[in-house]
């Protein structure tokens, strides 16, 4: 099935992401025959062919149930398998915008890793667009062209294995935008740059976990004539909806002179559902306590035609330093050595 269409309802074959909680979903390949298994229980794949997309699928055992989602490039980042570290959504859609990609784009990434990145590439540059992938391992390069293809996006992506660092990228006039995820990206950067459109402007990304690795790129960058050189880092902050009991600031007042900073004495359940049916209540945001930190450094810049061709200004005349002459010009039929002035 292809991540670029959409259909309602589910075919053996077809890709399904099974939402088992919000922090847990697995992505399964529709077959006959064959189960899925969870600790909610057994859910057949023979069952599922038919339902439509977001249907709720209880477990044969009745102990709990799961959704059946259409595949997203979001959702396959969630539930993807993993064969290297990987672009998580804030990072991607950062990337995304800063690079300009649209529908017929032209996009080179390094490397490929899990496919992460490439899937969100490909819906963002489609269906005209095309996707120029590089990865120097081997058998992630075949696990990743197979994934592509299964999935509707070989026409889109074209996948090549192959060491950037010391062959380059075999391109030249081509791309609007190069994406680096390389352990040394600063050893790419020069390919990087003939693969540019030359006669327009083009933006190139390097995503590098350490500060030390972004001193290189941005030494690179500057030696090959790239400029607005800027680093950029996504912290993720996420928030959690709770209800809350509305109090006016009288009985604020009044219960913080009775409790006296004393915390209140742990109320039963019966009691937090009767206040939780009451009108007087209103939604809180609260945020968790760890907060995942740094992935990555973003360090973006951009490729000018305008400094890679050295277009200089056309020189300016050099001014007398002699003092202007006072003395009247002499007229041109005024043959030279005459006493006579001219008729």
């Amino acid at each position: 099935m292809s991540f670029n269409a959409w259909k309602t309802h589910i075919e053996e074959g077809d890709t399904v992401i099974v939402h088992i909680s919000r922090n847990n979903m697995q992505t399964i390949v529709v077959k006959k025959g064959e189960e899925f298994t969870s600790r909610y229980g057994n859910f057949k794949h023979d069952k599922m062919i038919g339902k439509e997309y977001g249907s709720k699928m209880v477990s044969t055992n009745y102990k709990g149930f799961v959704y059946l989602l259409h595949p997203t490039p979001e959702l396959w980042t969630l539930s993807l398998p993993h064969r290297t570290q990987i672009l998580y959504i804030a990072d991607i859609s950062f990337i995304t915008t800063y690079l300009d990609m649209k529908p017929g784009s032209r996009v080179i990434e390094s490397g490929t890793g899990s496919g992460s990145f490439s899937h969100s590439i490909a819906r963002a540059i489609g269906p005209t667009g095309k996707l120029y992938t590089f990865e120097y391992h081997e058998q992630r390069a075949e696990q990743a062209r197979k994934e592509f293809n299964d999935h509707g996006l070989g026409d889109i992506i074209q996948l090549q294995h192959r060491d950037v660092c010391k062959d380059g990228f075999g391109l030249k006039d081509a791309v609007n935008a190069v994406f680096l995820d390389l352990p040394a990206p600063w050893e790419a950067v020069a390919s990087a740059k003939e693969t540019f459109i030359q006669h327009r402007t083009g933006k190139i990304c390097c995503f590098s976990p350490c500060i030390e690795q972004v001193a290189k790129t941005v030494e690179a960058l500057n030696s090959n004539g790239f400029v607005d050189i800027t680093m950029y880092e996504c912290l993720v902050r996420s928030y959690d909806l709770m209800p809350t009991r509305k109090v006016t600031f009288e009985e604020a007042i009044e219960k913080a002179k009775l409790g006296q900073g004393v915390l209140p004495k742990k109320r039963s359940s019966e009691e937090v559902n009767e206040e939780n049916d009451r009108k007087n209540q209103i939604w809180v945001t609260k945020t968790p306590v760890e907060t995942r930190g740094h992935t990555s450094y973003l360090t973006f810049a951009t490729f000018l035609p305008a400094i890679d061709t050295n277009l200089a200004p056309p020189p300016t005349p050099a001014l007398s330093s002699s003092p202007p002459s006072t003395e009247s010009p002499v007229p041109e039929n005024n043959e030279k050595g005459s006493d006579q002035p001219a008729a």
